[in-house]
Formats: structure tokens, sequence, C-alpha cells
């Protein structure tokens, strides 16, 4: 993925498993690790927002359908 474009939630997430899979498994060199780790820091920055967005749009759906029940 380029790292320019913006991953949507679950590109962001299966890149995370990705980079946990070649750390568990130790595929990833010294020289590798600290580039990992930046990369998994966006990523997991990417799914917060994406998860506090839909939190706040969930409370407010259901927020709404108590005022008109």
């Amino acid at each position: 993925m380029a790292e320019n474009k913006k991953p949507t939630y679950t590109e962001a997430y299966d890149e995370l498993q990705e980079i946990v899979r070649k750390m568990e498994n130790a595929d990833i060199s010294v020289d590798e690790l600290t580039k990992n780790i930046e990369r998994a820091s966006f990523l997991i920055q990417i799914c917060k927002e994406k998860l506090g967005k839909t939190e706040e749009e969930v409370n407010k759906i259901i927020a709404d359908s108590t005022r008109v029940g």
C-alpha cells in the first residue's frame, strides 16, 4: 500500500496484523523494526479515529431514535 494514501480501517487492521505476524515469527530484521513500528503507530491511529467516529455516529443514532419513539 502506498504510504501517502490513507488506508481504510480494514486495510489498516489487516496491515497491522501482518506487521504483528512478522514480529511474532521473527520475520523482520532489526533494521526494519523501527520503520514497522512507526507504520504500526500510524495504522493504530487510523483505526482509533475510525472507531471513535463510528461510536459517535452510533450514539447519535441511538439518541435520535429514543427521542422519536
